[in-house]
């Protein structure tokens, strides 16, 4: 039984330094005026915003320090270095905002039952202005969070924001139009809704990285087919293919090769496959001949 190692393309995580420093100097910013406006007018949408606010902030931190942890280098005893905690920087993001909104429902509810007038002209140009810097620091992660679970969260928090800030505005004006009170609790469920939507899905998939899952965007059958189809190879057995961060991913696999191992050209060419099709970037290819004296352990698909 030869051993053989194939490794793919690297690309640690990027930063976004310029993007998070932006983000959260300017949602810091809010979070003081929109807290300020909310804690004198008495208005629960304001203030549930504002808290919200408050952890994206929290959450963006979150986000920037594990973006900097994945980029420090292995050693010893971490040997994959630190690029998990972008996975748990993403589920802890997503328990934070979940923590958060239970508050601001448990709060609604209970103003629901008993409003309180809130000068609905405050309402419009506070939240204005949240449309404004959450849509601004939304756009700043665009780009990064279709390819980083991690970013996504960041992306997401903001989008929901810029979201919610819109329904803040439309609340202040409803109340200006009917005098209805009823509207800021109301509207603050909604907020709590539309955030306990977004956050679902990234919570589940920063679960799923957790506890291993192949990623999304990758078939198995579709990675073993390939690696069945390379030259010489009879079989492939004890397939893992797992997330090393929320840009990275990993794979380990039993190849039969009858005839052995070509050579390092062959390792590379597969190397290369894997990256090309399915962006897997650290790949470690164990190759076998075969031999019936020394079957491999691992041969059933239900044995780890």
């Amino acid at each position: 039984m030869v051993h053989h190692h194939a490794h793919g393309h690297s690309h640690a995580p990027k930063t976004h330094t310029r993007a998070f420093q932006i983000g959260i100097g300017l949602n810091i910013g809010f979070v003081i005026i929109e807290a300020w406006f909310g804690w004198i007018t008495q208005s629960l949408a304001l203030l549930a915003d504002a808290g919200h606010n408050l952890s994206d902030v929290l959450g963006l931190l979150l986000a920037w320090g594990a973006s900097y942890l994945a980029r420090r280098p292995p050693s010893r005893t971490y040997t994959y270095g630190l690029r998990r905690s972008t996975i748990l920087a993403a589920l802890f993001n997503s328990m934070l905002l979940l923590l958060a909104v239970g508050g601001i429902a448990w709060e609604a509810l209970r103003r629901l039952q008993n409003p309180t007038p809130v000068p609905g002209i405050t309402l419009i140009w506070v939240a204005g202005v949240g449309v404004v810097i959450n849509t601004l620091t939304a756009l700043l992660f665009f780009s990064g969070g279709k390819q980083d679970l991690n970013i996504r969260g960041a992306f997401l928090h903001m989008a929901a924001d810029a979201l919610v800030s819109v329904g803040v505005v439309l609340a202040g004006a409803a109340m200006l139009l009917t005098g209805w009170l009823w509207f800021d609790p109301a509207i603050s469920l909604v907020i709590v809704i539309v955030i306990v939507v977004g956050t679902w899905n990234l919570l589940r998939d920063a679960l799923g990285l957790i506890l291993d899952r192949v990623p999304k965007h990758i078939q198995p059958l579709a990675v073993r087919t390939l690696l069945k189809e390379l030259p010489g190879v009879a079989q492939v057995h004890d397939l893992h293919i797992w997330a090393m961060s929320t840009t990275e991913t990993a794979l380990t696999a039993h190849l039969v090769m009858p005839a052995g191992c070509p050579g390092d050209a062959f390792l590379a060419q597969a190397s290369e496959e894997l990256h090309h099709h399915f962006d897997i970037d650290h790949a470690t290819l164990q190759v076998e001949t075969g031999d019936v004296q020394y079957p491999c352990r691992l041969e059933s698909d239900y044995r780890v």
